[in-house]
Formats: structure tokens, sequence, C-alpha cells
């Protein structure tokens, strides 16, 4: 067994709820004591480690498109992987700033194999810019054959209007099927759980205000999330073991949860999920952040199942994944909700294993790595040679009816050279138009996104954010497909109240505006 390393030189932590199941009374129940531990970032027995990047990739002025390549690099013999660590590098090996480029989410792919829960070939591993590696417990790890195909599905986002090159990397520690180790090591099998599972784009908002006590669970607080079946839940198709989980979502993400129903049980008390009493808690992954203005960027490390975790399944159970988001401060836009868990056929799994209708699963969770350096420019001091100040600036003479947006600038109101303010009539409404930009090089696509007067500070990932006390967001202005809003145009609101109103791009957050409503 690896034991586990200490965590060491954290200034300040957040950790958004505690490892077992708790009742929470908001975000403010942070318990900053209990600091979950890091695992060893030390290879299993037997492993070595492989490292393998896929690229150069031309980041364009502004992207964040989704894309896929195939024959990516993969280890040269029969194995079994045990560890995946992802990252991103430029060609002299160092990693761009988050508020720069970022990986906004990767997905390696076997298509070699059926997926488990999706009609897709088989996903393996996922990491988003919290950059948590998959870890298998000692003992097991992922079948791999020289025939096996992987790809790779990624959405590499560049927030400046500049070019770049970047690879993305992945150490990959892997055990010979002919070694002594690899004889005797129990094949994983990967589920992907997702609130949105099966979508091309698996996102959903989480509104300013929406939920209880600050917190809203998706998909059980949402309208309507599903019109037909769950796309939360998966049927458990043979006897097995749960081995590992871990869980991926956006800045304001809290939680994700996994849950598993059998019925006609009783779930131990403290552990059925409320309203479900068949449902048992299996594990939660949670958010701790790094970030000193709390859970709003992408500095945050996601706990996942120690080694020791075993949990039993049995076929037709239904697991089912849940994703909690902050939103007593904010909206998050475009959010996601992913479990990817590993488990082994039940007959090869000896040892202690928890039933989950018999006994509570009480787990800690660990973290695969605490603080990094790319995360280090929080934003949010002020900027007044970067940005205007809207609230003192007087209104343009003339009504504004429509804002083409240009080069990255908004071109009425625009905070870096404003000297005055666009301004509408109450009851008009205003046309953003992102014709010029949507269709350039693979498509610069903005958004008109609410923020907290006078939204002038410095660019940061944890400033600005989506903080207004009056909500409105375009979606990213382009016809592309996924992850645009199918459309190039947007009406400001024609209900406003009277006042100025800051907006800016989640996309390219140095983007910067501001228009007025006045009286009739």
């Amino acid at each position: 067994m690896r034991k586990p390393s200490k965590l060491v030189n954290l200034t300040i932590i957040s950790v958004l709820a505690a490892s077992s199941l708790v009742a929470l009374s908001g975000p403010a129940a942070a318990n900053k004591a209990a600091v979950p531990k890091i695992t060893s970032n030390a290879p299993a027995p037997g492993a070595k480690r492989l490292h393998f990047k896929v690229g150069p990739f031309e980041i364009l002025p502004g992207q964040n498109s989704i894309d896929f390549t195939r024959g990516i690099p993969q280890p040269k013999v029969d194995g079994f992987v045990t560890a995946i660590r992802p990252n991103l590098r430029r060609a002299d090996g160092t990693i761009p700033a988050v508020d720069v480029i970022h990986l906004h989410h990767g997905v390696w792919l076997n298509f070699s194999n059926k997926d488990a829960t999706a009609a897709t070939p088989e996903r393996f591993f996922a990491a988003g810019e919290e950059k948590t590696a998959t870890i298998l417990p000692d003992g097991f790890g992922y079948p791999y054959k020289t025939t096996d195909r992987w790809i790779f599905n990624y959405m590499l986002h560049n927030l400046l209007a500049k070019k770049d090159v970047v690879w993305v990397t992945y150490d990959v520690d892997f055990i010979p099927a002919s070694s002594k180790a690899g004889k005797s090591i129990i094949p994983a099998r990967p589920i992907w759980m997702d609130i949105q599972n099966g979508g091309v784009y698996p996102v959903f908002d989480a509104h300013k205000g929406a939920g209880t006590d600050g917190v809203f669970t998706y998909p059980d607080q949402a309208v309507n999330p599903y019109p037909g079946k769950a796309l939360n839940e998966w049927t458990v198709d043979r006897d097995m073991v749960l081995v590992a989980a871990g869980g991926h979502l956006h800045p304001g993400g809290l939680y994700n949860d996994l849950w598993l129903k059998r019925d006609g049980v009783t779930v131990p008390k403290g552990s059925a999920k409320p309203g479900s009493p068949d449902t048992a808690h299996l594990f939660r992954s949670n958010a701790v952040y790094y970030e000193p203005a709390g859970a709003v960027s992408w500095d945050v490390a996601m706990t996942v199942t120690p080694q020791n975790y075993r949990v039993d399944l049995k076929k037709g159970d239904v697991l089912e994944t849940t994703v909690a988001y902050d939103t007593s401060e904010a909206s998050w836009y475009e959010s996601m909700g992913i479990m990817v868990i590993w488990a082994a056929d039940a007959a090869d799994v000896k040892g202690r294993v928890t039933d989950p209708f018999t006994n509570v699963v009480r787990t800690k969770g660990v973290l695969t790595h605490g603080h990094l350096p790319e995360n280090n420019h929080h934003g949010g001091k002020p900027a007044p040679k970067d940005f205007v100040n809207a609230l003192k600036l007087p209104n343009q003479v003339e009504q504004v009816t429509n804002i083409p947006i240009e080069n990255f600038v908004y071109s009425r109101g625009d905070l870096t050279v404003a000297d005055s303010i666009p301004t509408v009539k109450q009851g008009q409404s205003i046309t953003f138009d992102n014709s010029i930009d949507a269709p350039l090089a693979n498509g610069i696509w903005h958004t008109i996104t609410a923020c907290k007067a006078p939204c002038n500070r410095s660019t940061g990932i944890a400033y600005p954010r989506a903080n207004a006390d009056v909500q409105f967001d375009s979606g990213e202005l382009g016809k592309a497909g996924p992850p645009t809003a199918n459309r190039l145009t947007w009406d400001t609101p024609s209900d406003l109240a009277t006042g100025t109103y800051t907006y800016f791009c989640r996309v390219h957050p140095s983007m910067r505006g501001a228009f007025r409503v006045v009286a009739q």
C-alpha cells in the first residue's frame, strides 16, 4: 500500500462539504480544518510511468471549439493502466496560466471498446482544468491491448486575442501484462456517470438564487431536466464491486454525489437520499478550493476515493449522479457534473466489500494534487488603466439600438475605451451583433453576461463573474453547434429597470461593457 503525502504550504483553503454525507446549511458550511490528504504520486507496485503528448494544437485567437483527434500515442505492449495524469504545455515545457489558455475539457476514448453507459466508444479518462488524476487502487488496472485505438476529444480555451501553440500531455502508469505484477492485476472497468450523459456538450446553467440556501443541486432542483429518459442514471449490468470514483465540475461547483438505488430495500439511517428511501449514498467528491475568493475559479482540486474503497453493486441496481453549485453569489453557465467510476467483476474481488444497503458507506476522500501555480493570477485588483468606471460616465446623446462586436471589442460602451455610455429608453432593447467576429478562424464566440457594476477590476481566474443583482446572459453568440447558442444576435431584456448595467464575455473575460436604461 502506498502512503499518502502531506498537504503543505497552503495559505487559503475552502473545503465545501464534509467527505461523508452530511446536511449542509449552505456554502458557508465549509470545514476548513478537514483538509483532505494528497495521495502519493508514486506509481503502483510494478508500474512504469510513460510520458505521452498529443499535438501540437495551434490555438487561434479566442478559440473555444470542440474537436477530436485520432491515433494518439499509446503504450507499445499489452498491459494495464493504473493511473493517468493530464496537463497542458507549450513547446518549452511551461504550463500556460489558466487565465490565458486552459483545457476546458479533454476525454480519452478507446475506439475498440463500447462505452458502458452511452452509445460512444469507451470513455476511460477525462480531465478539466482542475486536472484531477485517475488513480486506481493497487492491484487493479484498466486492461489495454496494442490493438486498442485511442482517440482524444477536447475543448481548448484561449481567453486572449492572440495565437498560441500547446500540447496536451498525459502521464500513464502502466504494468506490462507479461510482467510478474501484470499476472495478478484485477481488471477494472470505467463507468461514465454524467448529469447529461451522451450529449456532445453535456452542460446546464445554475442561476444565482436557485436552489435552497444558496446551493443548487442538478438535476434534482431543475425544472424538467429530462423530457425523456433520465440521463444521470445507469442500470448495473452485472454483479460488480466499485473500487474507485472521482468527480468533475466547473467553477462554482461544490460537490458531485454518487447514489445507488435498489427496489424494495431499506437504506441504513443517515445514508438515504432525501425523498428516496431505497437509494443509498456511495461517495461525495468534494471541491477543495485554494481560491481566496471561494468557490469561484479553477483553483480547485476534487477529492477521489482512497485505496481501500470497495462497494458492492448488484445487477439491476441503478446508479445515479447529482452535482451541487453555489448560487448564493453568482450564476454559473455551461456547467458540468461528471463522475467517472471504476468497477471490477464481483467474482474477482477478495476481501472486505461494503454492502451499502446494510452499512453506511463512510469514506474520507483524498486529493490527487494541491494548488497549481498556473492558477496564481486571481484578478479582482483595481485596474484604472485598463477599464473605466461606467457609473461615472455620461449618457450618449443618441439612443442606441444596436451594438456590433468586432475584434474582441463591444463597439459602443466598451469599458477599455468608453467616454460615455450607450443609452436606451425603458421598455426598449439593445441588439448585440457578433456577425463580424463569429465567422473568423474556427469561430470567435462572445457572450454578454451581467456582472456587478462597475465590473472594472483586473481580469483573472476569479474575476469578473456573473454576480450582478439583475442577471442576463446571451449564450455564446455563433452558429456552429455546441458550445454556441446557434444565433449571432441577442437582445437585452425589455423589462429592465432604469440604471447602469455592466457585462462581460464569459469566454474572453477581459472584454467588458456597459449600457444604461433611462426613463421614457
